[in-house]
């Protein structure tokens, strides 16, 4: 029998120490264990369109993207995407050489910070953060400097002048994530005009995560912030079919930039996934072109989703703060006696029965999110009814 040699040396690499296990798979095995309602992970518990899940299977019957799809994603789809930015917000790319294919966003933003960040460069994030930025900036060497996004009348808000000092020699890129996950809030124009007039002076590359595009709420208004002045040729913009069309399986997402930008992207993409989704590119081509009654139809289902779980949550005594924007409301649990997210997030299921997310995950400076607590409303509407019916033992 061979017997295996170790070292003193661990065998993770040292870069992703601080990351274990995700707090999504603690807590999600946490609600199966308890018999509890998940409203942690962000995942819908319906399928999207039927129209769009019968354009897969098709795709599949006929034999499209059974076997390798190009590199760069099937042409369908590529052109699918350009015309996506250019009927929605005015921007024009090729589908040749400025759209490329990858295994959701999450793939996007770690292929595109592998690709342009050496060690040492340092990157300016929003805080609280979607959870693998931390690790994909820790895998290319980088340095994250987070901004922190504080409360402020009745939602979460950017501090301009927090971001400018943040800013040093060192930097290299901003990772700008709006709609904002876990907040929900929404950057306004004058917020991205003044991120568009920082980065194009202090000569900065941007990557911004638009997942969230098609769902605002209220009045809030998605702007991308390729759109703005200077900020084409510098910005990386990462869609998703998951989050719109709730199929979050399929891993279809994509990166949109100049040949130049997108051309390093791939080159760090073709060595993580090479190529994914065959059949379901083909799918999402078709889905992208739906009517704008499906988008309409779509944020008001969600909108009326956020308004029950909202109103339950601060019926059971929570602080709400009502996001403008994605699947995910922010509550304070201080109100309810609390103050420690982690703690509180662990004895829900028992407490009441229901899961959620500590905030404090997402944070660099874990103080700053500890009384926070994240409920996913992409739910039907008799579950959250359900799990509002059991908070109200709080």
């Amino acid at each position: 029998m061979t017997r295996m040699t170790t070292s003193a040396r661990p065998f993770l690499n040292r870069r992703l120490t601080e990351f274990g296990t995700t707090i999504f798979a603690e807590m999600s095995a946490l609600a199966v264990r308890t018999g509890s309602i998940n409203l942690g992970q962000g995942f819908p518990d319906t399928d999207g369109p039927e129209e769009v899940r019968e354009a897969a299977v098709r795709a599949l019957r006929d034999g499209h993207g059974n076997q390798y799809p190009p590199g760069p994603g099937v042409p369908e789809l590529r052109t699918a995407i350009a015309a996506h930015q250019l009927r929605r917000y005015g921007l024009s790319y090729d589908p040749d050489t400025e759209v490329l294919v990858t295994a959701g966003a999450t793939e996007a933003i770690a292929a595109a910070l592998l690709a342009l960040l050496e060690p040492g460069d340092e990157v300016v994030a929003f805080e609280p953060y979607y959870d693998s930025y931390a690790a994909g900036i820790a895998l290319a060497g980088g340095t994250r400097v987070p901004v922190t996004l504080r409360p402020h009348e009745g939602g979460f808000r950017l501090d301009l002048d927090e971001l400018r000092a943040a800013v040093t020699d060192r930097t290299r890129l901003l990772l700008i994530n709006t709609p904002h996950n876990p907040t929900g809030a929404v950057l306004t124009r004058a917020e991205l005009t003044a991120v568009a007039e920082l980065a194009v002076e202090r000569d900065l590359l941007v990557v911004t995560d638009e997942v969230y595009e098609h769902l605002v709420f209220d009045d809030a208004e998605h702007v991308p912030l390729a759109t703005l002045p200077g900020m084409r040729e510098r910005t990386v913009t990462i869609g998703s079919a998951g989050k719109t069309f709730s199929f979050t399986g399929w891993k279809v997402g994509w990166v949109t930039s100049t040949p130049e930008l997108v051309g390093a992207v791939r080159s760090v993409k073709q060595f993580l996934t090479y190529v994914s989704s065959g059949p379901f590119q083909y799918a999402v081509a078709e889905a992208l072109s739906l009517p704008d009654s499906y988008f309409e139809s779509f944020r008001a289902d969600l909108c009326a989703k956020r308004d029950l779980l909202a109103t339950g949550l601060a019926e059971a005594g929570f602080e709400v703060f009502r996001p403008a924007g994605t699947y995910f409301i922010t509550t304070d649990v201080r109100p309810l006696g609390e103050k420690d997210g982690f703690a509180f997030c662990r004895a829900l299921p028992e407490r009441a029965g229901v899961v959620a997310i500590p905030n404090a995950v997402f944070y660099d400076n874990r103080d700053e999110g500890a009384p926070f607590v994240r409920f996913a409303f992409c739910k039907r509407e008799e579950v959250l009814a359900e799990a509002v019916n059991r908070l109200r033992r709080l």
